[in-house]
């Protein structure tokens, strides 16, 4: 993307290149979950490039000076051809999609139920919470139809929507007396499921928030502790090479090992001639200037 050319029309590989250097930026930590997925939805909406460019201007994967390979990742093309699995990597959301539904409804009635890792969101989920509630994980979940729907009706109770970055959100639930956390709403990626929540609370509340999957948490540390152990081995690294030129350039037939044996030496002539002062003003009779001491005064 170029300045030059704010009016020029974005392509969806554009967009997708946009989406790849905040999903790089969310992974390193430079951006919160809220503000990436702020961007992100920006970025889906974005018309032409001139709306893009803000979005990527702070990330240092952006590339400002390259038009045709706007806001390229550069780490994720080196890793292109790697079979790992990454962080930078597009998410593969139509290997979620489809599947025959686990579970279509639950119930909490002063008690709780819990809905989480790997099972198959149906295209009409329905939550029951009376002075309890439930806990839907959507994170590690595959989704009978691209478009689904999670009923919450809580009486005094609540549930907690747990959802993965790029899965789109609307939130339409009523709360009376309690309400509907509209927080996590957001478009999705290309071929991304999108849930709406809607439902109704009366005197409790639905929570919905964004976290990452336990996969892609483990490799962030993992790809963190790289980063560290690196860091650390350069900083050993410098450490002993400036050992090395200290020792170098501070031996005893050094400029630095010449400056101090002369400091030395006229250190020990000082000490010596401080103790023959002493010496002399400590003898009887004598008050340090060769004459004697203790006549009578007139």
């Amino acid at each position: 993307m170029s300045d030059e050319l704010p009016e020029m029309r974005a392509s969806d590989a554009e967009r997708e290149r946009v989406a790849e250097v905040l999903r790089e930026a969310l992974a390193e930590g430079r951006l919160g979950m809220e503000e990436f997925q702020e961007r992100l939805d920006d970025t889906y909406r974005a018309r032409t490039r001139g709306e893009l460019v803000p979005l990527v201007r702070d990330l240092p994967h952006y590339e400002s000076q390259n038009a045709a390979a706007s806001a390229v990742p550069q780490e994720a093309r080196a890793a292109e051809g790697s079979a790992a699995p990454s962080l930078r990597k597009k998410r593969r959301w139509a290997e979620r999609i489809g599947g025959r539904a686990t579970s279509r409804w639950g119930v909490g009635i002063m008690g709780g139920f819990g809905r989480k890792g790997e099972w198959t969101v149906p295209r009409v989920f329905t939550g029951v919470g009376l002075m309890g509630g439930g806990e839907l994980d959507l994170r590690d979940a595959r989704f009978e139809e691209r478009d689904v729907v999670i009923r919450c009706f809580a009486l005094m109770g609540g549930f907690s929507v747990t959802v993965p970055p790029g899965v789109g959100v609307e939130v339409r639930g009523v709360g009376i007396m309690g309400g509907f956390d509209s927080s996590a709403s957001g478009l999705a990626e290309p071929e991304a499921p999108r849930v709406v929540i809607t439902g109704l609370a009366v005197m409790g509340g639905v929570g919905v928030e964004r976290k990452l999957p336990r996969d892609e948490k483990l490799q962030l540390r993992a790809e963190r502790r790289e980063r560290r152990e690196l860091e650390r081995r350069e900083r050993r690294e410098d450490r002993r090479e400036s050992r090395e030129r200290r020792r170098g350039h501070g031996g005893p037939h050094g400029p630095h090992g010449e400056y101090r044996g002369i400091e030395r030496h006229h250190g020990s002539e000082r000490r010596r001639a401080s103790e023959r002062r002493r010496g002399g003003e400590g003898r009887d009779g004598d008050d340090g200037y060769g004459g004697r001491s203790g006549g009578k005064s007139l």
